[in-house]
């Protein structure tokens, strides 16, 4: 009977374990976001990138990454937050996006880089509707984190240009 309650214990310890996810949060405008882990291929210091004529304002250009061209999107133009120049702490994250029937993978320039964060999914709270926004739909949910709040982004939305 007590090897039953055992297996049943770490039974529930591990589904509750499968629910955790670890998310990359990095800073825009004194914000924190956070994007699934998993979707992230590497995290790259700013440089020069090539400008493609009649893009959206947000998409900044492309670079070369190992023979793929990849698109660079600036988040916070994306977003509607004022631009800054970018600076020593500005990274590009290069991430792997499924859309529809395919993969993308598309860089989105940040503020910096912050933290990895392991946070149950369950946790997330839903965006409240304040406004006529759109900015709302490329939040999928919001964490508390210690004393404050991540932003956990809806790549599919954010990255569907």
């Amino acid at each position: 009977m007590i090897a039953q309650h055992d297996d049943l214990h770490n039974k529930l310890n591990l589904e509750q374990d499968q629910d955790v996810k670890q998310f990359l949060t990095f800073f825009m405008a004194e914000e924190e976001y956070g994007v699934d882990i998993l979707t992230v291929q590497e995290i790259r210091s700013w440089e020069e990138i090539t400008v493609i004529p009649n893009s959206p304002d947000f998409v900044k250009g492309v670079i070369n990454l190992r023979g793929t061209i990849v698109p660079i999107i600036d988040l916070r133009l994306r977003f509607g937050i004022s631009a800054i120049e970018y600076g020593p702490l500005t990274v590009v994250i290069v991430l792997k996006v499924q859309l529809e029937n395919t993969c993308k993978i598309m860089g989105i320039a940040v503020d910096a880089v912050s933290d990895v964060y392991s946070i149950a999914e369950h946790e997330a709270k839903a965006v409240p509707h304040l406004s006529d926004s759109d900015n709302a739909q490329f939040v999928a949910g919001l964490v508390n984190v210690g004393e404050k709040m991540v932003a956990l982004l809806d790549l599919q939305k954010t990255m569907d240009i």
